[in-house]
């Protein structure tokens, strides 16, 4: 074993020694490639029913909200490194834990401002180990965040203190090199990714706020000194993108350019990092103020980690007019021949598997027509892609009389709303009529992506069905505010004609109008691109009287876990049900009721050989959604042991 380390040392791979590597959960999705998969198999279909908390931990760090910030979402996915858990809190607190007792070893508030943040989130954190450092150094391992002020922060992951040499005192402010940038209007939710001694940013730009938002681009810094090493500029081709060199002499990432808010992969083997991509600004129309800007929109795109060209891209949607920003990270898995493959999973309840070495779609994909746009000045994209295998999980049509209410009162309201609407199927693009957007431009499928078990090459997705309302009213005949929002809302889309108001179709009762199941998980065999099994995702638990009886599902914001043992793990839904499934048929064999709904993915580790198998999942429910807010992370064992 003495020489096996010697070996890796020399070869120049991390000088630190894991004594039960397999077992561990150092990445976001566990993999560079993001596939959600452990390889334990101790809790497995037949003990999963003995599943009980060893402990629960909670870090105080949330808020209902308040004038001037909206609630918090707890929505991290904790990494499990040589026995410490790390996550952050909704304020951007970085936590380490003891991962067998749940024993707080150190935290770092780096004193977020927080004004204007529309709902306060922080979905993990990086982590990066310095093979030229000696182990013993400080900060020769590294814990990255991206701050929702706007900074990339390093930290000593033995204690938690800044490292000095990192940029200016352990930070780099990434609103340097964007121009102007409005209150709130630009800052990081998802973990930055760590890949050849770089740390790649990207951020959440608040949607349809105005033509010149701040640019959307990736940059990548020196994993050891925060210096910049290379920008990606999103804009077409045919552009001149800005670069690194053009940054530090003043310049600034083009403005109105798709962002990469969501989590990102990698492909270390091949240098390859994948970004999904949101849209050109603003959201909402895409006529000539948009300045053609739509090339890497809506797409992942494959850059090449060492220079941060693009290698190539695969667009979802042409010409977004409905927010189908990318939100799933890419997964990556080999097919049964062994070609390198990738998951595109979108708010379309799309699935595009592709060459992960080309963007090539696996499976026929087809340009279908769509409806033309009647709103003037805009110019819809005739068609768009469809997949064909896996054949869209999502319904691309409904009809007046589907429509649903939980009594002939309320399903008349929603009648009444629809018969006021424009609707033609998927894709109807906004309108001053008003548009029913279905599915909704929360998904479909959303951040929590998809897991992957990479023996039996299967896929499995939650998704949800909550459609929502598109209002375009022009400028000049606005009357209300204009002061901007995320989900719901006021879009002021400055520099257009128009203002847009976004709200979800939901029943006087506050349903969604459409009939259920409002969530599903999904199973899909990525050898035939056939569906394996699909079933409803969550109950009215706490949400109706005998809700725990009505398996309507719920929308859901999260993500699954799949294990060796043949267990898929999720939470997800609003019913605050963590639940473990039989992955061969979908079967629920065990569910417990978290202390807050868990808009997070679980995760699965041991510390040691000989000890026990954990999942561990954060539970804070998620203020926008309606949720309580809270602030748990609850560890299992079999028996609680």
């Amino acid at each position: 074993m003495r020489r096996v380390f010697a070996v890796l040392a020399l070869a120049g791979v991390a000088a630190v020694a894991h004594a039960d590597d397999g077992a561990q959960w150092r990445e976001i999705g566990n993999t560079p490639g993001a596939q959600r998969y452990s390889p334990l198999t101790q809790i497995d279909k037949g003990n999963v029913a003995r599943l009980r908390p060893k402990w629960t931990y909670h870090h105080g760090d949330f808020s209902k909200g308040d004038a001037t910030h909206g609630a918090t979402a707890f929505e991290a996915t904790p990494l499990m490194i040589d026995g410490t858990l790390y996550f952050c809190t909704p304020y951007n607190r970085i936590v380490a834990l003891d991962a067998e007792t749940g024993g707080e070893r150190w935290t770092h508030d780096p004193k977020v401002w927080l004004k204007g943040v529309y709902a306060p989130v922080c979905r993990g954190v990086a982590y990066w180990v310095d093979a030229q450092a000696d182990a013993k150094a400080a900060c020769a391992q590294r814990i990255f965040e991206t701050t929702l002020d706007a900074r990339l922060i390093a930290v000593d992951a033995k204690t938690g203190r800044p490292c000095s040499a990192f940029g200016r005192n352990g930070a780099v402010n990434l609103l340097a090199g964007l121009g102007t940038v409005r209150e709130a209007e630009y800052y990081p939710t998802s973990a930055p990714l760590p890949i050849d001694d770089l740390i790649v940013t990207g951020a959440f730009v608040k949607d349809g706020q105005r033509t010149d938002a701040p640019g959307g681009g990736l940059r990548a810094w020196d994993a050891r000194t925060g210096a910049l090493r290379w920008v990606w500029d999103s804009v077409p081709p045919d552009l001149h993108a800005v670069t690194a060199d053009e940054i530090a002499k003043g310049a600034t990432l083009t403005p109105g350019t798709p962002n990469v808010w969501a989590l990102m992969s990698a492909d270390p083997e091949r240098h390859l990092i994948f970004a999904p991509t949101g849209s050109a600004a603003p959201d909402h129309y895409g006529g000539s103020e948009r300045r053609d800007l739509d090339h890497y929109g809506e797409s992942v795109v494959a850059l090449d980690s060492r220079s941060g060209k693009p290698v190539w891209h695969f667009q979802t949607v042409h010409h977004d007019l409905w927010d189908y920003d990318v939100a799933a990270q890419p997964v990556a898995y080999s097919t049964q021949v062994g070609q390198p493959a990738l998951i595109a999973a979108t708010k379309l309840g799309f699935v595009f598997l592709l060459d992960r070495e080309t963007g090539k779609p696996l499976f026929p994909v087809e340009e279908r027509a769509v409806p033309a746009s009647t709103l003037p000045g805009e110019r819809a994209s005739p068609t768009q892609p469809f997949p064909t295998r896996p054949a869209p999980l999502h319904p691309l049509s409904l009809k007046r009389d589907e429509l649903f209410g939980l009594t002939f009162w309320d399903k008349g309201k929603c009648q009444a709303a629809f018969d006021a609407l424009d609707y033609r199927g998927a894709f109807t693009p906004p309108s001053l009529k008003g548009t029913l957007e279905y599915p909704g431009l929360g998904g479909g499928i959303n951040w929590g992506s998809v897991s992957v078990d990479p023996v039996k090459r299967r896929m499995v997705v939650n998704l949800q069905r909550a459609p929502f309302v598109l209002r375009v009213i022009a400028r000049a005949d606005y009357q209300g505010a204009t002061g901007g929002s995320d989900l719901v809302g006021v879009n002021p889309q400055a520099g257009t004609p128009y203002v847009v108001v976004r709200e979800p179709f939901l029943s006087p009762l506050k349903t969604p109008c459409v009939p259920p199941p409002w969530g599903e998980l999904v199973a899909i065999d990525l050898d035939s691109g056939d569906i394996a099994w699909r079933r409803e995702l969550g109950t009215l638990n706490r949400m109706a009287p005998f809700g725990d009886r009505f398996r309507t599902g719920t929308p859901n914001s999260g993500g699954s876990m799949q294990t060796a043992g043949g267990l898929v793990f999720i939470a997800a839904t609003m019913d605050q049900y963590l639940r473990a499934f039989d992955a061969d048929d979908g079967r629920e064999l065990w569910r417990y009721e978290l202390p807050y709904a868990g808009h997070a993915v679980p995760i699965s580790y041991r510390t040691r050989a000989s000890g026990p198998q954990y999942v561990v999942i954060a539970a804070g429910g998620h203020g926008a959604l309606g949720d309580a807010v809270g602030d748990a992370v609850v560890a299992f064992t079999l028996d609680g042991k």
